[in-house]
């Protein structure tokens, strides 16, 4: 499958927006959306959402922390376990096979869905 500028800014479009809309990583929507819609492999969409995180997460922050919404203390509690969980994360994802990721993904995505119906 070619690679789509439309596609691509489609899949960041609908990310950005829930990600600022509902507060969810922007990952849950663009590793699918790079899979299933641009056509790239489980390694390259996780590397590749990753690196569209820090400005997407950075345009919302903006919004929220001129609202007031942010809680300081609990950001940076929880900032430094995810930097240290995603450089061990990036470190090592390679040694898992992409099948495994892929179900280890869905899995981690039904459970979150579930969870915050009931």
């Amino acid at each position: 499958m070619g690679f789509s500028w439309v596609k691509a800014g489609l899949v960041g479009l609908v990310a950005g927006f829930l990600s600022g809309l509902l507060g969810i990583g922007g990952g849950v929507i663009v590793v699918p959306g790079l899979v299933l819609l641009v056509g790239l492999d489980q390694y390259s969409a996780a590397a590749t959402s990753v690196a569209t995180i820090v400005l997407t997460a950075s345009a919302a922050l903006l919004a929220f922390g001129i609202g007031g919404s942010v809680d300081w203390p609990i950001a940076a509690a929880v900032l430094a376990g995810a930097v240290t969980g995603a450089w061990a994360g990036a470190r090592y994802m390679h040694k898992v096979p992409e099948h495994v990721l892929a179900g280890v993904f869905t899995l981690v995505m039904a459970v979150a869905a579930i969870r915050m119906y009931f």
